[in-house]
């Protein structure tokens, strides 16, 4: 994917019984896509962005059912072309002729779905897409506290509540999610699909998506280091992007300064706000996450090319700086084919 691709344009549908969770959750996600990781850590990754919008039939703001203003960017009127409509979850229990209601709504997304839209629903959203028959013979997912309003109201819906992202639709273009906390795979699933699967496990590690078990640190990179105006200090961070697995590196970098060696420390910390070694194994830990993530090499070789010859230390090292082993980063990680 290529930032020269036209933005993915996903809408997401707000109705009066929308909790607001899901709502700013996904648009704050979503609008990230293609940006933050660029702008934290420097590095340019080019990933096709997302243009995310709260859509509602009118665009004057309104209090959603728990007494949250919520505001949408547009209304219906003002919404062509979407390529992807999500709708959140809903309030339970619903109002007896709250489903009445949406007979507007529900027209907007069966268009958007015939103009060749994919449409997604969050937790107790499906509901809606129910209401509106689109799910009628198909599998779909919801909250666990949903199942008897699914047999009892939509007997022809296939209720999966086992699962938390349901995309099982033949055509593609149906994907379901259980569970109001969802909305995180549901964006991290459409993130995959639409911008790469390398973008999808970024976006990820920046707002801590998915798996939490192990704490913060598996999901955390190398941080940008800080802007400053030492020259010989900066020569050396350029010359170390190359030669990062070049046995004894500070000390070259000591001498590629021209400093002595306590005056290079210091200037070292105070322009980059690393230590030198710190800097060095911050930027072989990363490459070593990267080769985890996209190759299948054994750790050991992993250890080896990035400038560790004793495997046993790289392990020991890789756990301080991401609080896992290798093994279970790359199970966390892996970016797989296909």
């Amino acid at each position: 994917m290529n930032q020269q691709a036209e933005p993915l344009r996903i809408s997401l549908l707000a109705l009066p019984q929308t909790t607001p969770a899901a709502v700013y959750g996904l648009f704050e996600v979503l609008s990230a896509v293609g940006s933050i990781w660029d702008r934290l850590t420097g590095q340019q990754t080019r990933a096709r962005r997302i243009s995310a919008e709260i859509v509602a039939r009118r665009k004057e703001a309104f209090t959603c059912a728990i007494g949250t203003p919520i505001q949408p960017h547009a209304s219906f009127a003002d919404t062509v072309g979407t390529d992807v409509v999500i709708v959140t979850d809903l309030a339970l229990p619903l109002d007896g002729g709250a489903a009445g209601g949406w007979g507007e709504e529900m027209a907007w997304v069966r268009e958007q779905l015939a103009a060749g839209a994919t449409v997604c629903s969050v937790c107790t959203g499906s509901i809606f897409l129910a209401e509106a028959g689109l799910l009628d013979g198909k599998d779909a997912a919801s909250h666990w506290i949903a199942a008897d309003i699914f047999r009892d109201r939509y007997p022809l819906v296939k209720f999966r509540p086992e699962r938390i992202v349901c995309d099982m639709d033949p055509e593609g273009q149906l994907i379901t999610t259980g569970g109001a906390s969802s909305w995180e795979d549901l964006a991290l699933h459409l993130i995959a699909r639409h911008c790469g699967k390398e973008e999808a496990a970024r976006i990820a590690k920046v707002f801590l998506l998915g798996d939490r078990s192990d704490g913060q640190l598996p999901f955390a990179t190398m941080a940008k280091p800080k802007r400053h105006e030492d020259a010989a200090i900066g020569n050396c961070q350029v010359w170390i992007a190359d030669n990062y697995t070049a046995a004894n590196p500070v000390t070259r970098m000591v001498a590629e300064s021209g400093l002595p060696e306590r005056t290079f420390k210091r200037r070292f910390k105070a322009a980059t706000g690393y230590t030198p070694v710190d800097y060095v194994q911050s930027l072989r830990i990363e490459e070593a996450k990267q080769m985890l993530e996209a190759t299948t090499e054994a750790t050991d070789a992993i250890a080896e090319i990035v400038g560790y010859e004793d495997p046993a230390f790289f392990r020991r090292l890789f756990r301080r700086h991401t609080g896992i082993t290798p093994a279970r980063y790359r199970q966390r990680f892996r970016v797989r084919p296909g």
